[in-house]
């Protein structure tokens, strides 16, 4: 499995107009299911005059946690087109809704999947894409002493701090890309003295 994903660095909007019904885009970016949940219920909430809120995600580096939400349209019509425009870009950590207001006239099977398809073009047309690393946390413990030792390793190899105690026993936890976290394990593991919990 690759070490990067790539994701979008902030929430994004589009809208598309067809035949009098008007759809709303939105993308946004997310961590965990419960996230989803709640944001969706909250844009129900938002636009409790609207027809459907039909959605699509994508979560973890490896693409394998994925819904897709129709939301009272047609089978596949709605929720597939919107993850059909995550997967081919590759997305991931990511959320999509798209808020149907009906005008009037009904678009047909076809006409719904090119509506929700734009839709969701036209907000990640407007996200930036970033690439992000997988990255692997490593808490240590160890004594005051070793703390030049310890400190040597993290300069040379740059893991990010997530949080520090010094004291006279000192913790640090860190976070560093997937790739490289063995190599900080072995380098760690060769000072005596120093406790690692991944």
């Amino acid at each position: 499995m690759s070490d990067t994903y790539k994701s979008i660095q902030t929430s994004s909007e589009g809208v598309y107009k067809e035949k009098g019904s008007k759809f709303l885009s939105f993308a946004i970016p997310i961590n965990s299911v419960d996230e989803v949940k709640e944001i969706v219920k909250d844009y129900r909430k938002r636009f409790f005059d609207a027809r459907h809120v039909c959605y699509a995600y994508m979560l973890g580096a490896d693409r394998k946690v994925w819904r897709a939400n129709d939301d009272g349209e047609p089978s596949g019509t709605a929720g597939k087109p919107i993850l059909g425009q995550i997967n081919s870009r590759e997305l991931t950590n990511i959320l999509i809704i798209v808020i149907r207001y009906f005008g009037g006239v009904l678009l047909g099977t076809g006409g719904l999947i090119t509506a929700y398809k734009e839709a969701t073009a036209n907000a990640l047309n407007q996200a930036e894409i970033i690439e992000k690393t997988v990255d692997e946390q490593i808490s240590i413990n160890f004594e005051y002493i070793l703390l030049n030792d310890v400190m040597r390793i993290i300069k040379e190899l740059d893991p990010h701090i997530i949080s520090q105690v010094f004291d006279n026993l000192c913790s640090m936890k860190l976070s560093i890309r997937m790739q490289d976290a063995p190599l900080l394990l072995e380098k760690l593991e060769k000072i005596i003295g120093v406790q690692i919990e991944k």
